[in-house]
């Protein structure tokens, strides 16, 4: 088994080789809006680092957004590309998923977010479900502080924070409204999660990762054309 996970949904960028057992390699940074030129070159520095070649991989993950539309295109369309070359099967994973693979345990609800622009995010709710995070309806599209007020009950927030959010959570804070800001390194989505996320999803089904099938998930967010 040989895995590769690519993330380009946002600017953060994130790579992945697990070999089904362990996490070979991780790498996780920030881009501005260079996937393009900087995800194919970066693969292949990995692939090397590990001594390993496109035709040693037998599976690939990607996400599948929500995201900006122009880096969820980069990382779809080169992760189908090498499916469809080395007749690999393509698992996709969404963003917020991943997000929320990468969290440990926490006593209450779990919220992740994305940036959207234009003061908006993009919120997922989870719940602790034999021993993971499951997810509690589909991503909606809201402003903090609608956010915030329709919090009722212990919440964790991690994704992607920017000032207005951290603002408008210590106002939240100082109101007595339960929410906690879970650790920084909690908060970066890491493509190791992806390929562990990917990795269960495959264990569970074999079937089903066909990758001319695989299709992003688009939401109305600064840089989609229908925003």
């Amino acid at each position: 088994m040989m895995l590769l996970a690519i993330d380009t949904a946002t600017q953060i960028m994130s790579l992945a080789l697990h070999d089904g057992r362990k996490l070979l390699a991780e790498q996780t940074w920030h881009t501005a809006n260079n996937h393009t030129i900087e995800l194919a070159p970066a693969i292949q520095a990995m692939l090397r680092r590990c001594e390993l070649t496109f035709s040693d991989l037998d599976t690939l993950a990607v996400s599948t957004g929500p995201g900006s539309y122009s880096g969820l295109r980069v990382g779809v369309a080169l992760a189908k590309g090498l499916a469809a070359a080395y007749q690999l099967p393509l698992v996709g994973v969404t963003t917020l998923d991943t997000l929320a693979a990468g969290q440990p345990y926490y006593q209450g609800g779990l919220i992740v977010v994305l940036q959207a622009g234009r003061g908006r995010v993009i919120v997922a709710r989870y719940q602790w479900r034999k021993g993971r995070w499951g997810n509690r309806g589909e991503p909606q599209l809201m402003d903090w502080d609608s956010l915030f007020a329709s919090i009722d009950g212990p919440a964790y927030l991690t994704g992607e924070i920017n000032d207005d959010g951290h603002e408008a959570l210590e106002q939240a804070q100082a109101k007595d409204i339960p929410v906690t800001l879970v650790p920084s390194a909690y908060r970066l989505r890491r493509a190791g999660f992806l390929a562990e996320e990917a990795l269960t999803r495959l264990n569970a089904d074999k079937t089903g990762f066909e990758a001319a099938k695989l299709v992003p998930i688009y939401i109305k967010t600064q840089d989609s054309p229908e925003a």
